[in-house]
């Protein structure tokens, strides 16, 4: 791929932006050597303004969303993608998330460019369990965890049964559930069904990957280590 399409697609200008980048000499190799468009470095030793570039297609990222932000590129008031580069938001492939969180909803949440990766991590045949925690607005009943492990759980509107999921509690009026499906609002819509309420909750892991290190807001791009952790 040329050089002007390469750094175009990672979401740094467009395509007339980035040779007049290069003109300027604004792109060039680890060794300070100005690149001309018909360059063939390779992409770990390309410098955009004496910043290493952004990795190549096949990127995978995990945030820490805070509440307040909608997983969309479109909607009104505050998305996740505003808590990346602006560059991100233009990738081609385009940046996806794997799955949502909702608004008020906390934790770890994925994007990648890769298509294959995201069916992946979301396929039913992955069974990627996801673990997250629960305030909720009146204390719990004590029967909760055998009905949610029951694998007879059905939720309003729906004709298929939920998946055995496991519950922790914490204390009367906070729990861990351990998920390997995601229905939509699945959480807030299992514990409704008991007659609670969620009034906070947050996604802690999504399969073995967890957030340590990435402060609430923060993200960090994942290596190979990472993303097998997802499937282990």
């Amino acid at each position: 791929m040329r050089l002007v399409k390469l750094i175009a697609n990672l979401g740094y200008g467009s395509r007339k932006e980035i040779q007049t980048a290069i003109r300027h000499g604004w792109v060039t190799d680890r060794e300070g050597n100005r690149l001309k468009a018909d360059a063939t470095t390779a992409h770990e030793d390309i410098l955009f303004d004496d910043e290493p570039l952004d990795p190549a297609p096949g990127m995978v990222l995990l945030l820490n969303k805070p509440v307040g932000y909608t997983c969309s590129t479109k909607d009104s008031g505050r998305l996740v993608y505003d808590l990346l580069p602006d560059r991100f938001r233009v990738r081609k492939p385009v940046l996806s998330t794997i799955g949502r969180l909702d608004k008020e909803t906390s934790g770890a949440l994925l994007f990648t460019d890769d298509g294959t990766f995201l069916h992946r991590v979301i396929s039913p045949k992955s069974e990627v369990p996801k673990v997250y925690e629960a305030e909720l607005d009146r204390p719990l009943r004590g029967d909760e965890a055998a009905l949610f492990a029951s694998g007879d759980m059905m939720l309003e509107g729906e004709d298929k049964p939920l998946r055995p999921a496991e519950l922790e509690v914490l204390d009367e009026k906070r729990a861990r559930l351990t998920l390997h499906e995601g229905r939509y609002h699945q959480v807030r819509r299992m514990f409704a069904a008991t007659g609670n309420h969620v009034n906070a909750l947050s996604r802690l892991t999504i399969g073995g990957l967890g957030l340590d290190g990435v402060a609430e807001g923060e993200w960090r791009l994942l290596d190979e280590v990472d993303k097998a952790k997802i499937f282990g």
